[in-house]
């Protein structure tokens, strides 16, 4: 899944581990990795990541797909 961009919801589904930008994080770009549980954006395409929820609760935005 190397390559895939965070900007498209097609990219992400629950199960995937991710590396995301919290909301507190976001000036700092400090990456928190988990599994996706839930997609929260509901659009097809977000120009700052899809917006998803970890295995773990933590919410923010899909910068990195491993």
């Amino acid at each position: 899944m190397e390559g895939l961009s965070g900007t498209e919801r097609k990219n992400i589904r629950a199960g995937l581990s991710v590396g995301i930008v919290l909301k507190k994080d976001q000036r700092s770009g400090t990456l928190t990795y988990g599994i996706v549980k839930d997609i929260l954006t509901k659009a097809p395409v977000h120009t700052h990541g899809i917006k998803v929820r970890l295995e773990t609760g933590d919410v923010g935005r899909v910068k990195i797909i491993q």
